[in-house]
């Protein structure tokens, strides 16, 4: 979502009291996620099913199972970064959904078909490099990155009206590169169980993959989402084929330097981890907060705005745009058995703000007014529920 905010529109807010608005374009609205959405979804879980075939009938049913389970560590640690990221606007769960079974199914299943192709050309071309550094420093990071990013591509196309700014490409890119690293470590795992090493290898592999860098994957591919959500914040979809390919390089640069330090810059793991892996992680992590931070920013002024026109109290604005206010109001709703009605609240709300920012900054504006008018109606309509019922419940 956009770090900035326009303070001047040219398309102010609908002006007037807080009535229920008849919805325009209800059947765009409210259709759904749509059959192209769902199939989508379908073909890549698919895929992913496939894969896991292949992966059973190479390692065995019984050291699948184990390496699955002890993959899904990272994964969980992962995902729940990724969801208190997520937490000012949630995504859709669906959109989620692809985007891992992308990152675990089909990205993987073009690494492994495109990456001895790839590792053949790089090899003639630079035939004085060792094997070792073309392999994990220069075709891996090139081919796991581009079938990673061409996931969070497909999703900014197919939910637009949900890919506002950075924070949204972060967790759609961070999503994708959770499901790639969760394939990717059952193949490291099974192959440290059944390459001779035994149970210390494995174990060996599981900490410094799993526990000391679990975030890895996500990273890389998180700096192209950052790159796709600011294009999209600033110009819609108009540069985005440019902006997939500016991303690129800092997921690609990234994921080289991660592979490629104790090959060619440290000899010591634990140096190149505090030194290099540490820090990098560290200043993702605070670019994160102040993302966060302008999202925050962004719902209090653009509802600010509605706030003006009458649609909002100045009370609402401050529940709604805040951290405490949100809680506090969950709180009350929870109290009288409201709390879903609540939670639709703020999140509709959140979305109304996404949507006046995009009709400032130009994009879609006859598709984002018609949303518009139908997230009015829908706060309007949630409000008097959540109203309603705490009115009857005080005269009990």
């Amino acid at each position: 979502m956009t770090t900035t905010a326009k303070t001047t529109t040219t398309a102010p807010p609908p002006w007037g009291s807080p009535q229920p608005v008849q919805p325009l374009w209800d059947r765009t609205v409210r259709r759904g996620p749509g059959v192209i959405n769902v199939l989508l979804v379908v073909v890549a879980a698919l895929v992913l099913v496939g894969l896991a075939w292949f992966l059973g009938s190479t390692l065995g049913g019984g050291a699948l199972i184990v390496c699955g389970i002890l993959a899904l560590i990272p994964l969980s640690i992962c995902v729940a970064g990724l969801m208190w990221i997520d937490r000012w606007d949630p995504e859709p769960r669906g959109a989620l959904w692809f985007a891992f079974l992308w990152g675990a199914g089909i990205s993987v299943v073009a690494t492994l078909v495109l990456g001895s192709y790839v590792t053949e050309l790089l090899s003639l071309a630079l035939a004085s490099t060792p094997s070792d550094v073309i392999g994990p420093v220069l075709q891996a990071p090139l081919v796991e990155e581009v079938a990673k990013g061409l996931g969070v591509l497909v999703l900014v196309f197919s939910r637009r009206s949900h890919f506002d700014g950075p924070v949204d490409g972060i967790v759609y890119a961070g999503m994708v590169g959770a499901g790639f690293a969760f394939t990717e470590n059952i193949l490291y795992f099974g192959a440290a169980a059944i390459n001779g090493g035994g149970l210390g290898e494995l174990v060996s592999v599981f900490v410094i993959r799993g526990l000391f860098s679990p975030f890895a994957h996500v990273m890389f591919t998180a700096a192209l989402g950052a790159v796709l959500g600011l294009a999209v914040a600033r110009s819609g979809t108009r540069y985005i084929f440019p902006a997939f390919l500016a991303g690129l390089v800092p997921a690609i640069a990234g994921h080289m330097l991660w592979n490629g330090g104790l090959l060619v810059l440290f000899t010591d793991f634990f140096e190149f981890y505090f030194l290099i892996q540490l820090p990098l992680f560290l200043a993702a992590l605070a670019s994160i907060v102040a993302l966060r931070r302008a999202e925050r920013r962004l719902t209090e002024n653009r509802l600010g705005g509605y706030a003006a026109a009458g649609w909002f109290t100045a009370q609402e604005v401050t529940m709604l745009a805040t951290r405490g206010g949100r809680s506090q109001a969950l709180g009350w709703a929870r109290r009288f058995g409201r709390y879903r009605s609540m939670k639709a609240f703020i999140r509709s709300a959140t979305r109304l703000a996404f949507t006046r920012q995009r009709i400032v900054a130009g994009h879609d504006v006859e598709l984002n007014t018609g949303r518009e008018q139908q997230l009015l109606a829908d706060v309007t309509r949630l409000r008097t529920e959540l109203l309603t019922t705490a009115a009857s419940n005080a005269h009990r």
